[in-house]
């Protein structure tokens, strides 16, 4: 009997309810599109990482996860004293530089690079020709409309050619040769990262200790090491933004129930008279407005969460490549949750005005 009043309550009132639950699926929205695109773009950063087939990864002194502090000087040399090392199979330097919007240019030796993890699947094109060509990936060309053959100035003056559009998924989104892309900006020589392939998994941990004492002030992390630290967890802007986003979307919730259960205590304050008159006890009262607010917070994070796959879509054509957004239905308990703690909170303070109406007041209300 309960629940049906509870129904009925909501339906008596269709445009108050839905508003109500639109501004609670908005806050879940919110939290799973954050939620989504830091891990949508740390998960894509680990599938490149992945992807280059390395075992070792060496990396300049004090290099963050996601930041280099600068490039090693004396590329070539350090390059071949690496794959001298026992178990060494292969060791290729890369130049990553950086050109704004979260994107760089990532300069390779494309022969060590196919030795390494199998080279490019072309969609379009083919290797390198001349030293002004560069290859893109699919998700860079789609989102700025790229095909083989066009030219692509990315903002240093510099006119490249695009040579290939190819899979998504190793290493970077934009490829350069390495000599042209060291002369163009001024880096001859030099490298950000080195990275080495071992003869035998097993012999991973060894290598690494040997590389650490020949190279002791540079940053030298096994593969996993390297996807184990491009994490939230280990980014902390991010995750202090993703925590001041939930709090926010916590605070919504619990005005939004707060004013419409406030406004709703109001309006039926003849209806809980004749409850109370009926003998409703004021826990019966109570209990029928925290239900409302839990089924508006139900109602507002099921529409929250068919929102995100809209705001998924739309994020696709808006964001720039490197940024990605994914579904994280582990999210959507945690959702729930906060929706229902905002729902509660906002609706104790009216439920408990409601629950102490003197019934002869209530059913005197004009």
């Amino acid at each position: 009997m309960i629940y049906r009043l509870v129904w009925e309550n909501l339906k008596h009132r269709p445009v108050r309810t839905l508003l109500s639950a639109i501004f609670i699926g908005v806050q879940v929205t919110l939290i799973l599109t954050i939620v989504g695109l830091s891990d949508g773009t740390f998960g894509e950063m680990q599938e490149r990482s992945r992807g280059t087939g390395a075992d070792i990864v060496i990396r300049p002194p004090n290099s963050t996860v996601i930041q280099f502090t600068g490039n090693m000087m004396h590329g070539k040399e350090l390059v071949a004293k690496v794959r001298q090392q026992p178990h060494v199979k292969i060791a290729t330097g890369v130049l990553v530089q950086g050109i704004g919007n979260f994107q760089s240019i990532s300069g390779i030796d494309l022969a060590d690079f196919k030795a390494m993890n199998g080279g490019f699947t072309y969609i379009e094109g083919g290797p390198f020709q001349h030293p002004n060509d560069l290859m893109i990936d699919a998700n860079f060309a789609r989102f700025r409309k790229l095909h083989v053959g066009e030219p692509l100035d990315l903002g240093n003056g510099f006119n490249w050619n695009i040579c290939a559009v190819v899979e998504p998924g190793k290493l970077s989104q934009l490829f350069a040769q390495l000599q042209p892309l060291q002369e163009m900006y001024s880096a001859t020589n030099q490298v950000s990262a080195v990275y080495v392939q071992v003869d035998d998994p097993a012999n991973i941990p060894a290598v690494k200790d040997q590389l650490q004492k020949l190279l002791d002030d540079y940053v030298i992390l096994t593969m996993q090491q390297l996807l184990d630290m491009i994490s939230v967890d280990n980014v902390p802007l991010v995750k202090g933004f993703t925590n001041v986003v939930i709090g926010i979307s916590l605070v919504v919730g619990f005005l939004v129930v707060l004013l419409t259960m406030y406004t709703a205590v109001l309006e039926r304050t003849r209806e809980i008279g004749i409850l109370k008159a009926l003998g409703a006890s004021p826990g019966y009262v109570l209990g029928v407005l925290l239900r409302e607010a839990v089924l508006l917070a139900v109602i507002g994070t099921v529409a929250g969460i068919a929102m995100t796959y809209g705001s998924k879509w739309l994020l696709h054509f808006v964001l720039p490549p490197m940024l990605t957004e994914i579904a994280v239905p582990r999210w959507w308990p945690i959702a729930l949750a906060i929706s229902l703690v905002g729902g509660v909170l906002g609706a104790i303070y009216p439920g408990v005005k409601a629950a102490r109406q003197d019934a002869i007041e209530a059913l005197s209300y004009d």
